[in-house]
């Protein structure tokens, strides 16, 4: 029988549920459990899909693909996913299903589909049971298909929320309807440091815990997330005024390699009471399973080099615009021996001062230009790829970055002036990056793109088959502009090798520049299948020749100091 652990927060968004349940999951896991996990998202929005990274964070991209049906005759395509997600597969070391994503409005939809077709005839339609009875059939859905031990439920936002509301009250129903020792209940609140007074202050988690209360949910426990561990008079009084034992008060504090907080929980003793919660029989880790984990910690702890990687792109103002590129460049480096400094840069400023690309990229050891759509800061994207071009730096491109890498060598070295992406500019007179031809008849812009995992055929001799020492692997995509072949044909005459293609050889899928150079753009997105115990096998290929350009940089140096 599958155990429910509910993970909410509160005071304020932001507090890193998504690492909290997913070191909870690695918790069971430690002990042999296997695990599930969903996050409900309040928004309206049927999937992120639509969203701007800006305002939301993230597009998150499953491996397999959704078709949602609401009600007969009603059909929706998902696979784009909360950035959530992202984490839980890091951790948990398994590929999400897009299922398991539950928003307002897919439950909302689903609901309002079924009265116009006739399922409620005679009936009002109500928040409860009608919505509250939907949010519970989902989750049991997703239990009874994966059959997990352990299915973590993750809610968005904060208590207190108007739309978070059905969700709560879904869940106090769902926890009185599975019996006791089926639930627990997790808490996530804000415990500030007021410098004034020198204090981590415990009223924001009162008062977070008493919203909770008046939903009918009494927490299980509570994680008190700041800067640092709580002190044990903290502890005290969290367990005190919002009403659970001294030791269901987890300390949840900043750490430099996020995947230790497991380790943080499980010195805690965390794991244990919520197998003692949850009346599970395996309450004793695993040693090699726990040590593992140690050890890979440890190996992001431990480098010996740093690299300095700059990511122009369209999203910087928000470090989760990118938490995947982030996330696969750490562990590349770790795998490496190398700490990876970021250097996030809003590349509109180039357009309005292109003297600036020299003063901030000089001092890079690597080049990824990132995802992403629209017009806003292409220019200066395109500049980019240009400088790397000509500096000759470890360059990657991802997606929008490898379609804009080809409009850069198209300018640059096949000297087609005014060529583009007709995703920016629909007149251009090189259109060298175009609509996908199945694209091109659709007017939704909602989970239509070409998305999931598709087979990449990757060609021998390349620095794409280095990476990944196979011929044929699986990636994932997120798109509907493609580099055409025909441009292709012209510039592979100028030194330019179409490293990658799809199983119908139709769409190029990888481009890189031949010879010792090391600039190579992917049209999927590797990211999404990295781990930090198996890294990206192209993001670890990238760190390794920032490395070598660094250590080649410094010989050089060196020499000419002497």
């Amino acid at each position: 029988m599958t155990k429910y652990v509910f993970i909410t927060g509160g005071v304020l968004s932001g507090l890193g549920k998504g690492v909290v349940t997913a070191s909870i999951g690695k918790l069971f896991q430690f002990r042999g459990y296997t695990v599930d996990a969903i996050k409900i998202d309040p928004y309206l929005n049927v999937d992120p899909g639509t969203l701007n990274p800006i305002e939301h964070g993230e597009v998150f991209v499953c491996e397999r693909t959704w078709r949602f049906r609401p009600a007969d005759g009603y059909e929706f395509l998902i696979a784009e996913i909360d950035q959530d997600f992202g984490t839980y597969e890091r951790f948990l070391d398994k590929d999400m299903d897009p299922s398991n994503n539950i928003t307002s409005g897919q439950v909302y939809l689903a609901v309002i589909l079924r009265e116009r077709v006739g399922e409620y005839l005679g009936k009002t339609i109500q928040v409860i049971p009608h919505i509250t009875d939907e949010i519970k059939r989902r989750i049991r859905q997703v239990a009874e298909r994966s059959k997990p031990d352990v299915l973590l439920v993750e809610v968005g936002g904060t208590v207190g929320d108007i739309e978070a509301m059905p969700f709560l009250e879904a869940i106090r129903q769902f926890r009185l309807e599975a019996g006791a020792g089926n639930t627990a209940l997790v808490h996530i609140t804000l415990v500030p440091y007021l410098e004034t007074v020198g204090q981590l202050k415990t009223k924001p988690t009162q008062h977070s815990v008493r919203v909770l209360q008046s939903s009918g949910l009494q927490p299980d426990i509570v994680i008190g997330r700041a800067f640092k561990e709580l002190p044990d008079d903290v502890k005290r009084k969290i367990s005190l005024f919002c009403n659970v034992p001294l030791e269901a008060v987890i300390s949840d504090p900043d750490l430099e390699v996020v995947y230790e907080l497991p380790l943080v929980f499980e010195q805690q003793g965390l794991g244990e009471y919520l197998c003692k919660l949850l009346r599970l029989s395996r309450v004793k880790r695993i040693p090699e399973l726990y040590s593992e984990w140690e050890r890979m910690v440890e190996l992001f702890k431990t480098p010996t080099e740093h690299v300095k990687i700059a990511m122009p792109g369209k999203y910087t103002l928000i470090a989760d615009s990118y938490i995947s590129i982030n996330e696969a460049l750490k562990h590349a480096g770790a795998h490496n021996g190398v700490k990876v400094d970021i250097k996030w840069i809003e590349t509109e400023i180039f357009e309005e001062d292109p003297g600036l690309l020299e003063p901030l990229l000089k001092d890079v050891d690597g080049i990824l230009l990132t995802p992403g759509f629209g017009s806003r800061g292409v220019e200066g994207m395109i500049m980019v790829a240009e400088y790397a071009m000509e500096k000759r730096i470890p360059f990657l491109g991802i997606c929008f970055g490898a379609q804009l890498f080809f409009v850069a060598f198209c300018r640059r070295v096949l000297g087609l002036k005014g060529a583009h992406t007709t995703e920016v500019d629909p007149n251009t007179p090189y259109p060298v990056v175009d609509l996908l031809p199945e694209q091109k008849a659709l007017k939704f812009k909602g989970g239509t793109m070409r998305l999931g995992g598709h087979v990449v055929i990757i060609r021998r001799g390349t620095k794409l088959y280095e990476a990944y020492r196979q011929e044929r692997i699986v990636e994932r995509f997120r798109h509907r502009y493609h580099i055409m072949p025909e441009y292709v044909k012209q510039a592979e005459e100028e030194g330019l090798v179409i490293s990658a293609v799809d199983e119908t050889g139709r769409i190029i899928n990888a481009i890189e520049v031949a010879g010792d150079q090391w600039m190579v753009g992917v049209q999927f997105h590797p990211e999404f299948k990295s781990r930090p115990n198996k890294p990206s096998p192209i993001y670890r290929a990238f760190i390794a020749a920032t490395l070598r350009h660094k250590k080649l940089r410094a010989r050089t140096a060196a020499q000419a100091r002497s």
